[in-house]
């Protein structure tokens, strides 16, 4: 029988979105959009057949001094997009076939790269707030131009160097901007099944529902109000165990335990390591799968299911640097 996480979220995807921005008076900073509110030609008016916010392959249709431009297979010679210089391969030709992220510069224009943006449009990601200015908070995402993320899209006051889950949308003014309204962008094919560790971090509390919390940053899941026994915040990590896989693949947690456990040695391991090492590991959940086999010789996976061992024990914290002995 579905519980009231599937039986009234059409009334929640409704009720959810009535947040209202959170506006604060900034100092006054050259952050802007620089778009032209002059009439535009049909010809500007048209949009292009190469879509921005997503990896693409390219060909190069034509190369200058100061880049080449690319188009796709069957493209108008108007939807042609410039690749800088500084971005161009060794030894590019007319005719090759790159693969390039499509995004606006900081005049609005199409523009082409080779570098790998954080997120793409239809992906979730936690994305560093980098400043806030009078329009919004700028995040970084790997790109040179950074995200704008609305106050209309916050779901609460994000600050300097705040971790955000966001999603990416194209607006109506057709810019790439980010939004904190993530529910239904995260996925539902998670590989988790019933009494299996997982950890997310928290992303909005529903008062009539629980805690919504993003698995792996990335699967959608409910801690359900019967099972939320402290005080949540916005971002604060959380491990859990699958309660129950619903219909639709979204998971419901609890924070109980099965059975009383012990440490076990992977757990073991690693707090023992943590007090040699003055009580500080600069490693994570976030950290790169194969330096974690190397320093603990165990999988990604099985790290990170023994920091949450720790964790629930109240033995360490996890910080953005690392993990820290209590």
């Amino acid at each position: 029988m579905r519980n009231e996480y599937s039986k009234n979220e059409k009334s929640y995807s409704r009720g959810r979105q009535d947040h209202k921005p959170h506006r604060k008076n900034n100092k006054e900073n050259d952050r802007t959009f620089r778009h032209k509110r002059n009439d535009k030609t049909d010809e500007q008016k048209k949009k292009s057949a190469i879509p921005i916010g997503k990896t693409q392959e390219l060909i190069v249709v034509k190369t200058t001094d100061f880049g080449v431009f690319l188009n796709t297979p069957t493209g108008d010679d108007s939807d042609k997009i410039l690749l800088p210089k500084s971005q161009v391969p060794k030894d590019t030709q007319q005719g090759d076939v790159l693969n390039v992220f499509v995004y606006k510069d900081s005049e609005d224009r199409p523009i082409a790269t080779m570098e790998e943006p954080s997120l793409e449009l239809g992906q979730v990601a936690r994305l560093y707030v980098k400043e806030i200015t009078k329009i919004g908070a700028f995040l970084d995402w790997g790109l040179s131009k950074d995200l704008l993320l609305p106050f209309k899209e916050q779901l609460y006051e994000v600050k300097e160097d705040d971790a955000v889950l966001v999603t990416l949308y194209v607006d109506k003014s057709d810019r790439l901007c980010a939004s904190m309204k993530v529910y239904n962008h995260l996925s539902n094919e998670s590989p988790y099944k019933k009494d299996d560790e997982v950890f997310g971090r928290v992303y909005e509390i529903s008062d009539n529902f629980g805690v919504f919390i993003a698995v792996d940053d990335k699967y959608s899941a409910l801690l359900p109000k019967k099972e939320v026994f402290e005080k949540y915040r916005i971002n604060q990590p959380v491990y859990a165990r699958v309660a129950q896989v619903m219909e639709d693949g979204r998971l419901t947690l609890s924070v109980k335990k099965k059975i009383p456990e012990q440490m076990n040695d992977d757990a073991s391991f690693i707090y023992e390591t943590l007090q040699r090492e003055n009580g500080f590991l600069p490693f994570n959940d976030k950290s790169d799968s194969e330096a974690v086999k190397n320093r603990f010789h165990m999988s990604k996976n099985a790290f990170k299911r023994a920091i949450g061992h720790l964790y629930k024990e109240r033995l360490i914290t996890i910080e953005k640097d690392g993990i820290h002995l209590n």
